[in-house]
């Protein structure tokens, strides 16, 4: 993740494989989790995409319900999870918070398919109007395949935070259902699935977008913040068109997120 370092120097998509797997890195490969059932869920028809930001910022308020969020939250805190070090590599922003990362291309899917997710990003309906084919490729970045097959959980317990950063974009080889050779694909948009919220007793931890002025000669747009909210999707771009934002700093019980990647045919 970027340091807020690049705001001055936008770099362009990056280069990355992450699908790409050497034997050691099989090796290195965990064990699949066995991930609880996703139910219960909240239909399509019942939920909304909400844009924060024109273009940029949109979250899915109830993607999942409270007691699917509280069943994850119990399953999630029994994961292997690691602390992050408290010495970012060189370019990078500081974060400090418990993360778990595996790639499982069937909950990848499961969290596509089985919830509601892929009916409002294939047919994305906002402020009241649903957007054409075109319009839809457009705002996405391309031809929608699905999600990330490259699962990260995030706890920040009270203390963490993560400074100011840009999110990469990534070329991925992204599974073929139809044949065992993959697609070539790019990350275009961050997904964060939150699970608590001030409801379940967790204090900050707001996710806040700094968009940039118009031009020099203005001033910089009021920061977006989002609060936290059990169960809501946000989704952001990333890579060349990525907003500055920060995770704000926890203060109070336990902050915890999924994260993928939406993904386009490149």
């Amino acid at each position: 993740m970027p340091s807020k370092t690049r705001h001055t120097q936008k770099q362009s998509t990056t280069n990355i494989t992450k699908s790409s797997k050497t034997t050691a890195d099989l090796a290195q490969q965990p064990a699949l989790p066995k991930w609880p059932s996703i139910q219960p869920l909240v239909p399509a028809s019942d939920l909304t995409l909400s844009a924060l930001l024109p273009d940029q910022i949109l979250t899915i308020p109830c993607l999942w319900t409270a007691a699917l969020c509280k069943s994850y939250v119990a399953f999630l805190g029994k994961l292997p999870l690691t602390t992050t070090p408290g010495k970012p590599k060189k370019g990078d922003a500081v974060r400090v918070n418990d993360r778990y990362q595996v790639d499982d291309p069937a909950f990848a899917e499961r969290l596509w398919s089985g919830t509601a997710l892929r009916e409002l990003v294939e047919q994305p309906t906002i402020e009241g109007r649903q957007l054409s084919v075109e319009e839809t490729k457009q705002l996405w970045g391309g031809e929608v395949l699905g999600l990330n097959s490259n699962i990260r959980i995030y706890r920040y317990s009270k203390g963490h935070f993560f400074d100011q950063h840009y999110d990469d974009s990534n070329n991925i080889a992204f599974p073929n259902s139809t044949s065992p050779a993959s697609i070539p694909a790019k990350t275009t948009w961050t997904l964060l699935l939150y699970l608590s919220s001030p409801a379940t007793g967790c204090k900050g931890g707001e996710t806040v977008f700094y968009p940039e002025p118009p031009s020099k000669r203005e001033a910089a747009p009021a920061p977006v913040v989002v609060d936290l909210e059990v169960g809501m999707a946000l989704l952001h771009r990333h890579g060349k068109d990525c907003v500055l934002h920060e995770g704000r700093e926890v203060l109070e019980g336990e902050k915890w997120v999924i994260r993928s990647d939406l993904c386009v045919r490149r």
